[in-house]
């Protein structure tokens, strides 16, 4: 029982690989005496043969990851590649901290606690890259004010 040539032809009609190709095993004898591409395709159109469905791959792993980075797993140190700022850039870095003391900045001058002279003076410093970061700007006005 060799279905090797009504495989190859079934494959050809239906523009598929070889391995795409099912057969009913239980209509073997019909199928074993189909010997050209017309009896082939009226096996097609009874059911007798069928193409298969691509097997494609999953991709419930990859939301599975997907969502445990979102909530911050799986990105210690054995999973990075590249450097801090290949990851993160520097510019990104600098205009979130910049703004966050620019902000900061303002609302020390809103209630009063510098005047608009010293809000300069420190604007000019935060461009600089003085302060590391707000913590740090609240520090040096304390202490300046202090001194003063």
């Amino acid at each position: 029982m060799d279905l090797k040539s009504q495989k190859r032809m079934a494959a050809e009609i239906l523009d598929v690989g070889k391995n795409r190709i099912w057969m009913d095993p239980e209509q073997t004898e019909e199928i074993e005496e189909a010997i050209t591409r017309q009896d082939i395709r009226n096996l097609i159109d009874g059911g007798a043969i069928q193409k298969r469905k691509v097997k494609g791959t999953s991709k419930g792993r990859s939301r599975d990851k997907k969502s445990q980075k979102a909530k911050g797993r799986r990105k210690g140190q054995g999973t990075r590649k590249g450097r801090k700022t290949a990851r993160k850039d520097s510019k990104q870095d600098w205009m979130e901290n910049i703004r966050a003391i620019r902000k900061e900045l303002k609302t020390l001058r809103e209630e009063e606690e510098i005047s608009q002279k010293q809000y300069r003076k420190l604007y000019d410093m935060a461009k600089g890259g003085f302060f590391r970061d707000t913590k740090h700007l609240q520090n040096h006005v304390e202490n300046k004010l202090e001194q003063q």
